[in-house]
């Protein structure tokens, strides 16, 4: 009797975990231990959403109403809000319908993809870089062009990077870029911005610009300055070309993350697209989180949020001031987000790797930290991301535990 065949799990899921989430399994196993764990794993701010989106959504669960399904670009209200802001930080003026609403940064990037890239398509990514990014293109079927971007380039792309990248693998469809970026923190300042932009119009390439850490900026670029002589918050794509796709999130300059609300701006070509592909994948974003986040907008939730920012880089310094002592190799510059991206140098002797490093600090210290290999699975090995955004305490906390564990005999 012939053997009936089985069903399997598609080629296309076959992408890597993201050990981020592995091991922050791994620091609720040891909490439910009863260990004291001090985590700089995920890039999570600790304060949460300003306190008046939290009163709005707490009004909205009250009310119990308007929480059915909303249009699948998100409501009127929020999407004018979004545009308002990019009027407000960069001086843009960002049409309405050309907003989307999605369930986070991650479905905006999803759409994005599906509506963008045609399976096959080429598409540059950066590494050390998000995982997502490649991990998401590779299961919808595009054929994903590492970019090594190393501390020689600021870990960014450039002109030169792009064109050795077509001259290896064929023509470009699709270039990612963020700044700042995860896990560097690298800013892409504005005349690199430019550059890439001009080189995209010029290729036919498709921009897609995460700026979801816009607004958590620690070093501003020489000659930069903010809307009106506000603080500098980032370079935004459209400053440079409107064809571009420009992602973001209410998660990290806001500290949404659980509520699950991103955006992109999408060119006009991409509206339809998107639009139809939104309402077969999600429907909508999540209701309440939407009508809530309209307060994000204000100036009490802007107050809150650079508040927080402040928190960043008082934790930001503790970490630099540390690095010295820590006895570490070569660091990216920690110019934006949140994170510390280091080579362990010397440790690499003792441990061997850095994800050994990191399993032996967590058990042993009770410290979590992420392994490299997350980032870019070249060099990997060697590095690892430390989070700030858990707050001043627990980064000092950390870093005292660090140094006794590196004591170790």
């Amino acid at each position: 009797m012939q053997p009936r065949p089985q069903p399997r799990p598609s080629a296309r899921s076959a992408v890597p975990p993201f050990r981020v989430m592995e091991i922050l399994a791994d620091v609720e196993r040891l909490r439910a231990a009863g260990r004291d764990v001090v985590s700089l794993c995920a890039g999570e701010p600790s304060g949460g959403a300003p306190q008046v989106v939290a009163r709005a959504a707490a009004r909205v669960h009250a009310r119990n109403e308007g929480l059915g399904y909303t249009p699948a670009l998100g409501t009127e209200p929020l999407r004018r809000a979004v545009a308002g802001h990019y009027a407000r930080w960069y001086g843009l003026d960002v049409a309405p319908e050309q907003v989307a609403v999605t369930t986070g940064a991650s479905g905006a990037l999803v759409l994005t993809f599906l509506a963008a890239f045609d399976v096959g398509d080429r598409v540059a990514v950066c590494r050390p870089g998000y995982p997502a990014y490649r991990n998401t293109l590779s299961a919808l079927g595009a054929e994903v062009v590492e970019l090594d971007c190393g501390a020689a380039t600021r870990f960014q792309p450039t002109p030169a990077v792009l064109d050795a990248a077509v001259a290896a693998h064929g023509p470009l469809h699709g270039l990612v870029v963020a700044g700042p970026a995860n896990p560097t923190g690298t800013v892409l300042e504005p005349a690199e911005l430019a550059a890439l932009a001009r080189w995209c119009a010029e290729h036919g390439t498709r921009l897609i610009s995460d700026e979801i850490y816009h607004g958590i900026v620690h070093t501003a670029p020489a000659g930069s300055g903010g809307r009106g002589g506000g603080p500098y918050r980032g370079t935004c794509a459209w400053e440079h070309e409107p064809g571009a796709v420009v992602i973001s999130s209410f998660s990290k300059y806001w500290g949404m993350t659980g509520w699950r609300l991103g955006w992109a701006l999408l060119p006009r070509d991409l509206v339809a697209p998107v639009d139809a592909l939104a309402g077969n994948v999600s429907l909508c974003p999540p209701a309440a989180a939407q009508h809530a986040a309209v307060e994000a907008f204000t100036e009490e939730a802007y107050a809150e949020a650079d508040g927080a920012v402040e928190q960043f880089a008082r934790s930001r310094s503790l970490l630099l001031d540390a690095l010295p002592a820590l006895g570490w190799g070569e660091s990216a510059p920690a110019d934006g987000a949140f994170y510390l991206y280091a080579d362990l140098g010397e440790q690499l002797e003792r441990h061997g790797s850095s994800l050994e490093w990191c399993r032996r600090l967590l058990e042993a210290e009770a410290v979590a930290v992420v392994p490299g290999l997350d980032f870019d699975a070249a060099r990997g090995h060697r590095t690892v991301r430390l989070s700030f955004a858990a707050g001043p305490a627990q980064v000092e906390e950390a870093v005292t535990r660090i140094l006794r564990f590196q004591a170790r005999p």
